[in-house]
């Protein structure tokens, strides 16, 4: 008989954890650790698009080969993300040989550490451990997300809806789908359109939540919150449909047809998107191809970061005598473009807010545009990086100037951008 794991928290702020592997995995389980401040090593010879995002945005390290004994130097945890038995084996016997503990996706029974279910709300962390039964874990760790969504709600800590209702039912897997993980004999499967909202895990929406518990299937942009991902069931499948600014992505056709034919093999799937599905977000195209193929399509909107963005720097897009109107524009292509959609001309004439979405490697040619078009250089504008995260940045500027100190200050996507007297109806 399997003795009692041991509960721990474990403080991993500086601290180097080494992740192998670069897949689906990994994507799930490296949010969590850059959450608690660790410092990642992740060797893989490659990555998914969402872990690339990462490392491009410097908030891990990533050595593109095969693991050696030596990338365990200094470390004090590791986590084999790898389904290759004997290749996590010759890991994990390192890892033993140096007395760290390592997690083990593929063979938990191999492993000196488990990772476990985990809801939390604020500061508060419950990790729930189901004697080596990951669907025990999850539904006991849902039952208390309940709990404590309506004490703490009681005492006025955090509010209700920050952690929704999640059903708390243990079903049994039966006559499994071929190539669905997950998927029990349902005689027809679903889509739902999801937004995840701008980035804090939550802001998502009471329903959002209850689906995404429901899922069979997850397919995830690169914007959606890392979190989020960490707390799906482990049989679900996560598809990483990261579009990378300017990089690689998958086909919007491929995407819509995953969600077709994940459906049709009778998946429960779930689109998670950054932000609003229709707000960028390309969701309606999803929502056409799925309804061309007969697939039953829920949407359930998401907290835009058009507006989310600004209010969580302290800049409202709308104020008493001071705007009494915003208007979204997307900045992917540039002014000048015979692409382009948008009246750059018309929007510098107006006296409302303009916020302006994924336009930060346009942003000189649009503030330059709108300055010739009779919009002052003056005006304030401001800048917000990962928004509603702990990584947060805003900067605060003008028109004339925001472009260049946003270089100079090495800002990134996701990023948003506002223009308007309402950058300063707040201060002071």
């Amino acid at each position: 008989m399997t003795s009692n794991p041991y509960p721990l928290g474990l403080r991993l702020d500086g601290r180097r954890v080494v992740v192998v592997g670069g897949g689906a995995v990994a994507t799930r389980r490296v949010p969590a650790l850059l959450d608690a401040g660790a410092d990642v090593l992740l060797v893989a010879p490659e990555l998914t698009p969402a872990l690339r995002a990462r490392v491009d945005a410097g908030r891990l390290h990533w050595v593109p080969r095969r693991f050696l004994p030596a990338d365990l130097d200094g470390a004090w945890l590791v986590q084999v993300a790898i389904d290759d038995p004997i290749a996590a084996a010759s890991v994990s016997a390192v890892a033993a040989e140096r007395r760290i503990f390592c997690v083990r996706a593929d063979d938990r029974t191999a492993a000196t550490a488990w990772t476990p279910a985990v809801t939390r709300h604020g500061p508060v962390t419950v990790a729930v451990f189901g004697g080596g039964d990951p669907r025990r874990a999850m539904t006991v760790r849902d039952a208390i997300r309940d709990l404590l969504a309506v004490r703490l709600a009681a005492d006025g800590s955090t509010p209700a809806q920050s952690r929704p209702h999640a059903p708390t039912g243990v079903t049994g897997v039966t006559a499994a789908t071929p190539g669905v993980p997950g998927v029990t004999g349902r005689a027809a499967g679903r889509v739902a359109l999801v937004g995840a909202g701008p980035g804090d895990p939550e802001l998502i929406t009471v329903r959002g939540w209850r689906l995404l518990t429901e899922a069979d299937v997850v397919v995830a942009d690169r914007l959606v919150p890392g979190l989020l991902l960490d707390e799906l069931r482990p049989d679900v499948e996560l598809v990483d449909a990261s579009k990378i600014p300017y990089g690689p992505s998958r086909a919007q056709e491929e995407i819509n047809q995953i969600l077709v034919d994940r459906a049709l093999a009778g998946a429960v799937v779930v689109r998670l998107k950054g932000g609003d599905p229709y707000v960028f977000g390309r969701g309606g195209e999803e929502l056409l191809a799925c309804a061309e193929a007969g697939v039953p399509v829920t949407v359930v909107p998401g907290v835009t970061s058009s507006i989310a963005a600004p209010s969580a720097a302290g800049i409202p897009v709308t104020h008493r005598g001071v705007a009494h109107e915003f208007t979204v524009v997307s900045g992917h292509l540039a002014p000048d473009s015979p692409a382009s959609l948008v009246r750059w001309d018309a929007l510098a004439g107006l006296r409302g807010t303009l916020v302006i979405l994924m336009g930060l490697k346009n942003l000189a040619a649009i503030t330059a545009t709108l300055i010739a078009h009779g919009r002052s250089p003056q005006t304030p504008a401001a800048v917000v990086q990962e928004a509603t995260t702990g990584t947060q940045r805003a900067l605060r500027s003008t028109l004339g100037e925001v472009a260049a100190d946003a270089l100079a200050a090495d800002i990134r996507p996701p990023a948003v951008v506002v223009v308007g007297d309402v950058v300063g109806a707040l201060d002071g």
